[in-house]
């Protein structure tokens, strides 16, 4: 399998992939849109709000024989479309801990990532027990205790994301 990405309009992605599979039901193509589960405080009321992992961005799911030039202008033709990463004239599927970091946001967590159960150890550093930040510990890089999130870098296509994921504390770790 490869992964491509495309950038479209942003907190439009599930309009756009609602548009593509409606103007294009025999060609189906396999769209991810990764989100997650973030608490929020409004006017001191706690509620959960679903947010975008990364917002602007899906990702096409492609077997090996096929070739993304076969999808090319009905992606293109579908409104909320901007570009494919690299840039359309040099579209490049993921690869390397790209697509490892991709594969375990889009398979092992799931559509919608929930929040992440987290101990302290005695230096005061996290510890993921379970949920979606145990596959990136070595790439958190600021910890938000009083709101409940963790700071991740992802890389893709030679550029740097930060994605906020939330989590709860446990306790002190072993």
């Amino acid at each position: 399998m490869r992964y491509y990405t495309i950038q479209v309009k942003t907190r439009s992605e599930l309009k756009f992939m609602r548009f593509y599979r409606a103007m294009y039901q025999d060609k189906p193509l396999p769209l991810y849109f990764p989100q997650k589960e973030i608490p929020q405080r409004r006017r001191g009321v706690l509620c959960t709000r679903r947010r975008a992992v990364l917002p602007g961005y899906i990702f096409i799911e492609l077997m090996e024989e096929d070739s993304i030039k076969n999808y090319y202008w009905e992606l293109r033709r579908t409104p909320g479309f901007f570009r494919f990463l690299v840039s359309n004239r040099d579209i490049r599927p993921l690869e390397g801990r790209e697509l490892e970091a991709v594969l375990y946001l889009l398979k092992a967590v799931g559509p919608v990532a929930g929040i992440s159960r987290v101990g302290f150890d005695e230096n005061s550093r996290i510890v993921v027990l379970e949920g979606p930040l145990k596959g990136f510990e070595g790439r958190i890089i600021k910890v938000d205790k009083r709101k409940g999130r963790a700071r991740v870098q992802l890389d893709l296509y030679n550029e740097s994301h930060w994605i906020d994921l939330a989590f709860e504390v446990i306790g002190r770790s072993p």
